[in-house]
């Protein structure tokens, strides 16, 4: 009998210090109350220093595609697929750091970098996947960046690809990109492609 009431005690004593450790320790994130949390909510433009005038603004300027020689800023990272026996080096990914400079030569005042990769997206024709942040060094821009990503068929005269955002003095950034070939090297694959952006910011 006294073994019994040992037992009995002990387990009431168990259940009673799970009850005072449950109660007494703080509450976890899944039983807090949803309505402690904003998943959204409305904000004062000020706040981001968006409450000035929007404006057109108009950035031309070279793109330097350099695959070849001892300064590469051009490196594919993921060679097109031999399975496929595409003319157009579909699959091919490459990594670039190009510089973008004020005229066609590459001696020219360099105004930033493109910084980002292109890919072969087509079987049948060379069209490229262009993703690309633009990082400014020029005048007030320097440290902002404009993104584009779009589709650039590259033997088409004019290519038009989408300006989808930015940063810095860029941020809400939207408009687009013409790109043209200037010059092309068969023997290197050397490119200089003019770009024109058309961009509404603030």
């Amino acid at each position: 009998m006294p073994s019994q009431h040992f037992l009995t005690f002990f387990f009431f004593l168990l259940i009673s210090c799970n009850t005072i450790t449950s109660s007494s320790s703080p509450p976890t994130p899944s039983s807090q109350k949803d309505d402690t949390f904003e998943f959204v909510r409305p904000m004062d433009r000020k706040l981001l220093g968006i409450n000035k005038k929007e404006k057109l603004s108009h950035f031309k300027f070279y793109w330097h595609d350099i695959g070849s020689g001892k300064n590469q800023s051009s490196v594919m990272v993921v060679p097109p697929s031999l399975k496929l026996n595409s003319t157009t080096g579909f699959g091919l990914v490459n990594m670039i750091d190009n510089p973008l400079t004020l005229g066609p030569k590459l001696s020219s005042k360099l105004v930033g970098k493109s910084q980002g990769f292109y890919a072969s997206a087509c079987k049948d024709e060379l069209d490229l996947l262009m993703a690309m942040n633009l990082a400014f060094i020029e005048g007030k821009y320097n440290g902002s960046s404009i993104t584009i990503l779009g589709r650039n068929p590259v033997f088409h005269k004019v290519r038009e690809m989408p300006v989808i955002g930015g940063s810095g003095l860029f941020r809400f950034a939207r408009g687009y990109a013409q790109a043209s070939t200037y010059s092309f090297d068969l023997k290197s694959g050397d490119a200089v492609v003019e770009y024109n952006v058309y961009v509404f910011h603030y």
